[in-house]
């Protein structure tokens, strides 16, 4: 990454609520990626390039907001591999109380897009984990939506 972008990272992550045009959203979306990775205590980097790719598409291209959600489900992913206050009951709390809060976002949860994830996985355990994550997230969605 430029020198550039890692200066203005650190700068946003700091303000990110303030200088990050629907940062909410954002934060919910790498909640979501973040879930279904911090599931896979093996996660490899590749993990992050395939939400990098994910959000290229969500934002139509743009390079900097793609950046900031990977680089946001990145620091997610560490806290829950850290055991820095989060872990992934915690983050299916945090999915939880946002959806609640902002039951929109629920169209945000796309399941095919996270089974991506899952193919980075080759133990038999972790993707039955994952997959029990996925169905949680897709009936979470159906809920809501069907509140609506």
């Amino acid at each position: 990454m430029k020198l550039s972008f890692r200066i203005k990272h650190h700068f946003f992550s700091a303000f990110r609520e303030f200088f990050v045009h629907h940062h909410g959203s954002l934060e919910f979306r790498a909640k979501i990626f973040a879930l279904v990775i911090a599931a896979n205590e093996q996660a490899k980097v590749e993990s992050f390039v395939i939400v990098q790719d994910i959000a290229m598409n969500i934002y139509n291209g743009d390079t900097e907001r793609a950046n900031l959600l990977m680089i946001s489900t990145k620091e997610l992913v560490q806290k829950v591999r850290d055991n820095n206050g989060l872990n992934i009951d915690n983050l299916i709390n945090n999915i939880l109380h946002d959806l609640k809060i902002v039951p929109r976002y629920a169209k945000k949860i796309d399941i095919k897009a996270l089974k991506l994830l899952t193919q980075l996985t080759y133990d038999e355990d972790t993707v039955s984990y994952q997959n029990n994550i996925l169905e949680f997230l897709q009936t979470t969605k159906d809920e809501i939506l069907d509140k609506k």
